[in-house]
């Protein structure tokens, strides 16, 4: 039996810091420059927290016979005057998400992912921002199921520490 509950991450501190470094790890799979954990996770919490206390923010964890299975959070994103878009309500950014391995492949994400859009449009959340990673295809996938659509795409260049020549992002692709 699956159960999602809204909770506050600092009375869950240990949970979801353990799980962020979870993500953190699979992160670091598809992006070589992906921090490690250790040299952020201080910070990185205080930040989610001080997201979650300030900005509207919710964090769904999700239990799976009463062991926790995964966790989402999202927080609101205030307008200002440096939009280009015309749009004028707040925006919802869907910061982190994770599934434990031994739970992936049961609509866990999805459902986590539903519930939390369902809390933000009924109080009028119009827009919604995610990010993921240009070879997190499954990622992709799962949002263009719902409906999210590509508008922008950023691209980087990381050098040397001379400057000189570019740094590889990305793992190498296996040999076929």
């Amino acid at each position: 039996m699956i159960i999602i509950r809204s909770i506050q991450i600092r009375d869950h501190y240990d949970l979801i810091s353990s799980m962020m470094e979870q993500l953190h790890l699979s992160e670091k799979t598809f992006f070589l420059k992906t921090a490690a954990w250790e040299s952020i996770a201080s910070n990185y919490m205080q930040h989610v927290m001080e997201m979650q206390e300030t900005c509207n923010g919710t964090c769904l964890l999700a239990y799976v016979d009463a062991q926790p299975a995964g966790f989402i959070f999202a927080y609101l994103e205030e307008p200002d005057e440096s939009r280009i878009e015309d749009y004028t309500g707040n925006t919802l950014y869907v910061s982190d998400g994770y599934v434990a391995n031994e739970f992936r492949r049961q609509g866990i994400y999805r459902m986590m992912n539903e519930e939390l859009e369902r809390i933000y449009v009924e109080m009028g959340i119009r827009r919604i921002v995610r990010y993921t990673l240009a070879n997190n295809h499954r990622m992709q996938q799962f949002l263009a199921s719902k409906d999210y659509e590509p508008v922008r795409l950023v691209y980087e260049k990381w050098l040397t520490p001379d400057g000189k020549k570019p740094v590889p992002l990305f793992p190498p692709l296996p040999d076929l």
